[in-house]
């Protein structure tokens, strides 16, 4: 019975290795179409196969009843009003002087709102004044100094011209010296 002991033991070390062999082809032949399965469908995901059917496609062309209804109207042009030149000296602690010269148009979004801007004339010339008044010269400088300018010119002119609806304001000469 003691030799029959040692051969069990031997049995059973020879069957260990036998069944970690075996573990891993199982593994492998689970794993292994699993892996190809989720590639495939990966790369008929990211050619666009798939989304078109799964119906996840763009939306379809217009269909006959959406190509009779009219379409809308175009959008009126901008129109333009000049600013008159101004002329302003800049925050600037010290003795020298500083000033500004800018001239400008102010892009409004429909042409019929041109009079109400003139109207508004003299109050956007006394915005524009007293806000380049309170600026300094390095606040000006660069491209990123114009932009935010021409952010606050934009705000102050939809005050005065409230009706109107202020698109932008383009300088057309702007001088800082």
């Amino acid at each position: 019975m003691a030799a029959a002991a040692p051969a069990k033991a031997e049995a059973a070390e020879g069957e260990a290795p036998a069944a970690k062999k075996g573990g891993k082809k199982k593994l492998l032949l689970i794993l292994l179409p699993v892996l190809l399965l989720i590639g495939a469908g990966a790369g008929l995901w990211f050619t666009g196969i798939l989304p078109k059917l799964l119906g996840m496609g763009p939306p379809p062309a217009e269909t006959a009843e959406a190509a009779a209804e009219p379409a809308p109207p175009p959008r009126s042009p901008p129109a333009f009003v000049d600013l008159p030149e101004i002329v302003a000296n800049l925050n600037v602690p010290g003795r020298r002087a500083s000033f500004v010269r800018l001239r400008a148009k102010i892009e409004i979004s429909r042409a019929e709102d041109a009079a109400a801007v003139q109207a508004a004339m003299p109050r956007l010339q006394d915005l524009f004044q007293t806000y380049l008044r309170e600026v300094r010269p390095e606040e000006l400088r660069g491209s990123a100094g114009t932009h935010r300018l021409r952010e606050e010119l934009i705000a102050r002119a939809n005050l005065a011209a409230a009706p109107a609806r202020v698109t932008d304001v383009l300088f057309v000469e702007m001088l800082v010296q």
